[in-house]
C-alpha cells in the first residue's frame, strides 16, 4: 500500500482530475477563509440540511462544496475530525451513544468533549429525528402490535433494517437486549426498506420520525414503550477554527437553532422524496434565498464521464506499474510466484465495499481512497494473466532463444513479451471494466462518478437518475473493452494474428 500512496501523492492532478476534492486539502491555511466544505450522509434529510448550510455560506459570500451523501456516520465524522469537511449535520443521540460513547450526556457535556477535539455544535435546530420501528396500518392492526414489546409475541415476523441501524451501538443490538426481541432481521438499504414494506416483503422496518414516508405509506409507529432510544435533536457541528476562518458562517448556522419543528421536516422531505423536487431547491425556497445554478443533464454526465475516467484511468495506471512486474517475477520465480498470485488473488476476495471504507484512513474522504481501491482491484487480472502468457510460451521456443546466445533481458523484450502480449493485453481489458463497474461504489467517499447520480436515484426511487448513472457506466464498459481490443490487434505481430485464426 505504500507503493500506491507514493504514486498517488507523487501524481500530479489527480484530486483535480477526479472531484476536485483536494483542493480543499492541499490549500494553504491562509486561503481557506474563502472555501469552506460542508458534508452530508447518505439520505434526503441529511441532503437537504446540508444544502441549507452551504446556501448560508452562499449568503455570506463564501465558496463553498457540498459534498452529498457520503456515506454513514462514520465516514462524516472521521472527516469532520480530519478537516476534510468544515462542517455537517447531525443528531445528539448519534454523538452521545455512538461516536462520544457518551450513553445520557446533556448537550453540555457534548460540546465539552466536542471542544477537546477542535469541534463545535449548534443549538438544536428545533426537531428530534429519533428512531423508531414501524409497520403497515393494517398489519400491525390485524396483529394487535402497537408497541416495540409487542414484537416479543411474534417471532414470526420479518424485519429488514438499514445496514448501518444493525451495527450502530444504539440500533439493533441495543434494542435487542432492551426488548428481548426473537426476530432475525435482514440488513438492507433504508429507502429501499420502504418499498420491501410497502410490498409486503418484510413486516417491519427502522424509521427516522420525520421520513416522509410514515404518513405516506400509512405506517405505524411502535411506541417505544421502554424509552430505549435517546433524543436524537438536529444539530451542525463544525470545526472549532470555523469561527476564526468564516465567522459570518457560524453565525449563520448558529441562527439555524430552533427555526426547523418536525413538521416542517418532514414536509421538506416530502418535496424531495414524494414531489421529485431536487434538495437544493427545497432548501434555497425554505431559506429564502436564490438555488444555486445548476447544469443539465448533459453537463452533468460529462463531468461524471471525466470523474471515472480518472478513477479507472489512474488507478489502472498505477496498477500497470507494479502489475507487470510482479506477473514477470511469479513466472520466472515459480516458488515465490505462487506466493505472488495467491497474495493478489487474496485482494480479489476483499468486498469492494469494504476495501473503499478501510482507504479512507489512510487517504481520507475523495478520489484518493477510491483509486487506491481500484488500484488493488487491478491487480489479479494482471499478475496472473501476465504470468499465464510467459508460462504458457512453448519450452522449445525459449530453449532456441537461449540457445542462440540472447541476454535474458532480450529475450523477455523482444521474444517472450510479444508472444504472451494478447494474454496480457486481455488481463489488463479485464481489469479495466472490472473498475468501471466497480467505480460507481466511489461516490460513498465522495469521490464522485457515475455511481453519484445512482446513489441518488436509489436513495430518491428515481429510475431516471439511476439510469443516468447507469447506462453511462455500461457504454463507458463497452467503450473501454472496445478500445482495448483495437490496440490488442494493433500490437500483435501480423504473424501471430494469422496462426491465431489458423
Amino acid at each position: 500500500m505504500w507503493f500506491v500512496g507514493i504514486l498517488i501523492a507523487a501524481t500530479p492532478g489527480i484530486a483535480t482530475a477526479a472531484t476536485q476534492d483536494a483542493t480543499h486539502q492541499a490549500a494553504p491555511r491562509h486561503s481557506a477563509a474563502a472555501h469552506v466544505v460542508i458534508g452530508s450522509k447518505n439520505f434526503t434529510e441529511a441532503v437537504i440540511l446540508g444544502e441549507m448550510g452551504a446556501g448560508l455560506a452562499r449568503e455570506q459570500g463564501l465558496d463553498v462544496e457540498h459534498k452529498r451523501q457520503l456515506g454513514g456516520t462514520r465516514i462524516l465524522w472521521r472527516a469532520l475530525e480530519n478537516g476534510q469537511i468544515d462542517a455537517y449535520a447531525e443528531y445528539t443521540g448519534t454523538l452521545a451513544e455512538e461516536l462520544l460513547q457518551m450513553p445520557g450526556a446533556d448537550n453540555a457535556a457534548l460540546r465539552k468533549a466536542l471542544a477537546e477535539r477542535g469541534l463545535a455544535m449548534t443549538d438544536p435546530l428545533g426537531f428530534d429525528n429519533t428512531y423508531a420501528l414501524g409497520m403497515r396500518e393494517a398489519r400491525a392492526a390485524a396483529l394487535g402490535i402497537a408497541t416495540l414489546s409487542d414484537l416479543r409475541a411474534h417471532p414470526q415476523l420479518k424485519l429488514g433494517l438499514s445496514n448501518e441501524f444493525m451495527q450502530r451501538a444504539d440500533g439493533w443490538p441495543g434494542l435487542l437486549d432492551a426488548y428481548g426481541l426473537p426476530q432475525k432481521p435482514d440488513g438492507l438499504d433504508h429507502d429501499l426498506a420502504y418499498r420491501a414494506l410497502a410490498s409486503g416483503a418484510i413486516d417491519a422496518t427502522d424509521l427516522y420520525s420525520t421520513d416522509a414516508e410514515i404518513p405516506y405509506y400509512g405506517l405505524r409507529v411502535l411506541a417505544d414503550d421502554r424509552h430505549y432510544f435517546p433524543s436524537y435533536q438536529a444539530v451542525y457541528l463544525y470545526r472549532a477554527d470555523l469561527a476564526q476562518r468564516a465567522p459570518a458562517w457560524v453565525d449563520a448556522l448558529r441562527g439555524m437553532a430552533g427555526r426547523i419543528d418536525a413538521a416542517t421536516m418532514q414536509r421538506l422531505n416530502a418535496q424531495v422524496k414524494l414531489e421529485h423536487r431536487s434538495e437544493a431547491d427545497v432548501a434555497a425556497d425554505w431559506l429564502g434565498v436564490d438555488a444555486p445554478d445548476t447544469r443539465g443533464r448533459a453537463s452533468r454526465i460529462w463531468q461524471r464521464t471525466r470523474e471515472h475516467l480518472a478513477l479507472v484511468g489512474i488507478s489502472l495506471g498505477l496498477a500497470l506499474l507494479l502489475a507487470l512486474p510482479l506477473g514477470i517475477f511469479a513466472a520466472r520465480r515459480p516458488r515465490l510466484g505462487q506466493g505472488v498470485l495467491s497474495l493478489t488473488g487474496l485482494l480479489q476476495t476483499l468486498p469492494s465495499l469494504a476495501v473503499f471504507v478501510f482507504m479512507i484512513p489512510l487517504f481520507g474522504i475523495g478520489a484518493q481512497p477510491a483509486i487506491a481501491a481500484l488500484f488493488l482491484y487491478s491487480l489479479l487480472p494482471v499478475v496472473r494473466n501476465t504470468h499465464a502468457g510467459l508460462t504458457g510460451i512453448p519450452l522449445e521456443l525459449r530453449e532456441t532463444a537461449a540457445a542462440i546466445g540472447l541476454p535474458p533481458r532480450t529475450r523477455l523484450w523482444r521474444i517472450e513479451l510479444p508472444l504472451a502480449l494478447r494474454t496480457i493485453l486481455a488481463g489488463i481489458k479485464t481489469a479495466a471494466v472490472i473498475n468501471v463497474g466497480t467505480a460507481t461504489l466511489g461516490a460513498l467517499i465522495g469521490a464522485g462518478g457515475y455511481g453519484q447520480p445512482i446513489l441518488a436515484g436509489i436513495r430518491l426511487d428515481d429510475i431516471g437518475l439511476i439510469l443516468e448513472g447507469a447506462v453511462p457506466a455500461a457504454v463507458l464498459a463497452l467503450v473501454v473493452q472496445g478500445v482495448f481490443e483495437a490496440v490488442e490487434r494493433m500490437l500483435t505481430p501480423r504473424g501471430l494474428r494469422i496462426a491465431a485464426r489458423a
